[in-house]
C-alpha cells in the first residue's frame, strides 16, 4: 500500500469505526479470557493482536487486505499496550515535539520544523485515555478537578496535558522528547549552530570557572547547549544540577541530580527549585547547574554564583542579552528583592561572567546568535561587550575582538 492510499485509509471514518469495534472486541476477549496483557511480552502482545484482528475480519467479511489487516493489528496493539496513535512518534528518533491539539490535529516537530502528521484521533475521550495511559504508572492523572498536569516520562521526555473545560478545542498533549544521546560538539559545529573557534572559546571559558548564562526562546536550544557546557566540566568537581524536569545528561564522574517536585492534590509537599538551589549550598558543591531559572530561585542562584561556587550554569528565557539582564530584574522584583535597581545590577554583573544567546531560526536550524561578556557598570547601566556574533548576511560566526583590531 502505497504511503497516500495507507494515509487515507487510516484516516477514514470507516477506519476509526473498524478500529473502534476491533478494540471493543479486543477488550472483550480479555475480560473472557482472565488474560493479563501487563504480564505479557511484547511478541506475545503482538501475535494476540494479529490473530484477533485477522479472525474479525475474516467472520466478519470485511473488505480487508493483508496490508491493511498488519496496519490495524498495530494500531490494536498500540490502544493496548501503548500511546495509541501517537506510539509511532514516540518512537521515532528524528522526532523531538508531539503535539496533539484535540482528536483531529497532531503535529511534530522534525529538526526544527513543525509539521501537520496524517493521524488522529476518534473523539475527545480517545484522547483522554491515552493522556491516562501516560500519566498512570507516573501517579498522576487530569480530571476536572486538576485540569492540567505537568510530568516527565521515564525516559526523561516531558509531558503536558491538559482538557476540557480548560481547553475548548479538546484535550491537548505536548510531549518534548528526551534525546537519548545529547548532541556532541561535532555535531553542532556540522549543524552550524556553533564553529571550532567558538567552541575553543566557550571549553576555554567553562575549564576557567566562568559562571555562564544560556539565554534564547522557547525550542531555542539551551538545554543542548547546556548540556555540551557541563561536558567540559573537570572530573575531579563536584557538580549538582537542579530542574522542573530532568533533561541534563552529564557524562561526569560526580555529579548529584536533584528535580523538584510539584504541589499534591491537596496543594501540599511542593519542593520547589528555590527549594533545591538552597539546599544544594550545603551539598558541597564546586558548581551548581541550574536548568532553568524562572522564579524566585533567581536570588539563591545569583547569590551562589557571587559566594564561591564558580562555574555554575543556567538558562533564561529571553530574547537576547540586554533582555535577559531585564528579566532577571523581573524574576528578583517577583521573588521580593527589596533593594535598589543599582544594587541588583551590581549582584548580576558579579555573578554572571558571560552569556550566550541561542535562537531557532525560521529555517528550524538552532544557532549561538552571541556569546557576550558583562564587563561591569558604567553609571546605573550593565555594560555587555560581544565577543563572538552570528553574521546573518554571511552567514556565519564572526570573532568581534579580531574585527576591533
Amino acid at each position: 500500500m502505497a504511503a497516500q492510499e495507507e494515509q487515507r485509509f487510516r484516516l477514514s471514518e470507516q477506519y476509526q469505526s473498524l478500529k473502534s469495534a476491533l478494540h471493543r472486541h479486543l477488550i472483550d476477549l480479555i475480560d473472557e479470557r482472565n488474560l493479563d496483557i501487563d504480564a505479557m511480552s511484547y511478541a506475545q502482545v503482538r501475535q494476540l493482536c494479529l490473530e484477533q484482528v485477522r479472525r474479525y475480519v475474516v467472520d466478519h467479511k470485511l473488505p480487508v487486505n493483508q496490508r491493511e489487516v498488519e496496519i490495524l493489528s498495530t494500531d490494536a496493539r498500540h490502544e493496548l499496550i501503548g500511546y495509541g496513535p501517537i506510539q509511532d512518534l514516540v518512537d521515532d528518533d528524528d522526532i523531538d515535539d508531539i503535539v496533539v491539539n484535540g482528536p483531529g490535529q497532531v503535529f511534530v516537530e522534525r529538526a526544527g520544523r513543525l509539521e501537520e502528521v496524517a493521524l488522529r484521533f476518534m473523539d475527545d475521550a480517545h484522547v483522554v485515555r491515552v493522556i491516562q495511559r501516560i500519566l498512570a504508572p507516573l501517579g498522576r492523572r487530569v480530571d476536572e478537578s486538576t485540569p492540567m498536569v505537568d510530568a516527565r516520562l521515564p525516559d526523561g521526555s516531558r509531558v503536558n496535558a491538559i482538557i476540557p473545560p480548560i481547553a475548548l478545542n479538546g484535550p491537548c498533549v505536548s510531549i518534548r522528547k528526551f534525546r537519548k544521546r545529547p548532541l556532541t560538539s561535532d555535531e553542532l559545529r556540522h549543524n552550524g549552530t556553533l564553529n571550532a573557534e567558538l567552541l575553543e572559546y566557550l571549553q576555554l571559558r567553562v575549564r576557567n570557572r566562568a559562571n555562564l548564562l544560556v539565554v534564547g526562546g522557547t525550542g531555542s536550544g539551551k538545554t543542548t547547549l547546556l548540556n555540551l557546557l557541563s561536558s567540559w566540566i573537570p572530573n575531579a568537581e563536584r557538580v549538582v544540577t537542579i530542574e522542573d524536569a530532568a533533561e541534563l545528561r552529564l557524562d561526569h564522574a560526580h555529579t548529584v541530580r536533584l528535580e523538584s517536585r510539584p504541589p499534591n492534590l491537596e496543594g501540599e509537599r511542593a519542593i520547589t527549585t528555590r527549594d533545591l538551589v538552597r539546599n544544594a549550598l550545603r551539598m558541597r558543591p564546586d558548581r551548581i547547574i541550574v536548568g532553568e531559572v524562572r522564579g524566585d530561585e533567581v536570588l539563591d542562584m545569583l547569590q551562589a554564583m557571587n559566594t564561591g561556587h564558580d562555574g555554575s550554569m543556567t538558562t533564561l528565557h529571553a530574547n537576547g542579552c540586554q533582555d535577559a539582564i531585564h528579566r532577571l530584574e523581573l524574576l528578583a522584583g517577583f521573588a521580593g528583592f527589596t533593594g535598589s535597581e543599582v544594587t541588583l545590577r551590581g549582584q548580576v554583573v558579579s555573578a554572571i561572567d558571560l552569556m550566550v544567546h541561542v535562537s531557532r531560526m525560521p529555517s528550524g536550524e538552532r544557532r549561538v546568535l552571541s556569546v557576550t561578556e558583562i564587563e561591569g557598570m558604567r553609571g546605573t547601566d550593565v555594560q555587555l561587550a560581544d565577543v563572538f556574533r552570528f553574521d546573518l548576511d554571511r552567514q556565519q560566526h564572526v570573532d568581534v575582538r579580531s574585527q576591533a583590531h
